[in-house]
């Protein structure tokens, strides 16, 4: 059995996670040093020249895991677009491989705590995120989702750093800044894609990057039209909430919108939130107080229907809006 403690760190391309992996290394060193990437196989090319530049200032070897698909690919195969309610690429294409890495190579702490049972091979571990200081609740939430491994957020410890020191910091030491970061997006990942994303986001896609735009709107109406011969009623990456009423958004129509010369909100980006838990804490409260409503009115009722009426309350695998 391996005792060295491993230091995994989620790397997700990005610079608050690159400098969360240099924290790691000043305190640790890298003998024991992992650098965990997730590939959805639609990354900018400059996030995988990051990835090799960051790789080489650190000292420690990219390990990559990927399901070899798409996020469009992946939509078309489970029937569902994704969105920022039911972000599927986000669990399958990111959290879950990451999880089955750490799954086959490191030890859970109930486990390490029953060490004699497993002389497997695998390692106890500490887990990194890269999450900056304005994101303490992504860190509490996946301590809670994923309590049986060690969680730390080095970036949301002193000295607190906000994403324009990074950069500065970064090109310091020779790092190229990626050019989602140049043009003005507020994470490197998906090739500025993110299903996620809030229509301010698509909104400049389409200013800076509008081939991806185009790209995007295609791979929407193809899926569209695939699960309607499917007999599957399809969802929008975007959601149209004028006038009190939520509609799905296509990208073809958001187009045709801005090229009309209609004005935009531009506080709607959403984000990304790949690294994270799949149930952020408003929707457990949310779960959490439909349970107590159903055993306020359970309890008002004879006692023997209490046990089939009580709400289930169990966690849901995908994100609220």
């Amino acid at each position: 059995m391996s005792d060295s403690l491993l230091h995994v760190v989620n790397f997700s391309g990005g610079l608050c996670s690159f400098w969360a992996a240099h924290r790691v290394k000043e305190r640790y060193g890298t003998e024991n040093m992992i650098l965990l990437f997730a590939d959805t196989l639609i990354e900018d090319s400059e996030l995988y020249e990051f990835n090799e530049q960051a790789s080489a200032i650190l000292g420690v070897p990219i390990t990559r895991v990927s399901v070899g698909l798409t996020p469009w690919e992946l939509f078309r195969k489970e029937g569902l677009i994704g969105n920022s309610r039911f972000p599927i690429c986000s669990v399958r294409l990111k959290r879950e491989p990451l999880d089955d890495w750490s799954f086959s190579n490191i030890r859970t702490l109930g486990e390490e705590q029953q060490e004699r049972f497993w002389d497997d091979g695998r390692s106890p571990a500490i887990h990194y995120v890269g999450f900056d200081w304005t994101e303490g609740q992504r860190t509490a939430d996946i301590r809670r989702e994923k309590p049986w491994w060690r969680w730390e957020a080095p970036m949301q410890e002193a000295p607190i750093w906000d994403k324009c020191r990074m950069e500065r910091e970064a090109s310091a030491l020779g790092l190229k800044i990626p050019l989602l970061y140049r043009l003005g997006f507020p994470h490197n990942n998906c090739g500025g894609r993110c299903v996620r994303a809030g229509i301010s986001h698509f909104v400049h896609l389409h200013e800076v990057l509008p081939e991806r735009y185009l790209e995007w709107e295609a791979e929407e109406a193809i899926t569209r039209a695939d699960f309607i011969t499917r007999g599957i009623e399809p969802l929008s990456v975007l959601k149209d909430r004028r006038g009190g009423q939520t509609r799905n958004l296509w990208l073809s129509d958001l187009r045709e919108r801005i090229e009309s010369g209609e004005q935009f909100p531009d506080n709607d980006w959403g984000g990304c939130g790949c690294g994270g838990a799949t149930q952020t804490v408003p929707e457990m409260h949310a779960g959490a107080l439909q349970q107590s409503a159903a055993m306020a009115m359970a309890e008002a009722r004879p006692l023997q229907s209490t046990a089939t009426e009580r709400a289930d309350g169990s966690a849901k695998e995908v994100d609220t809006d």
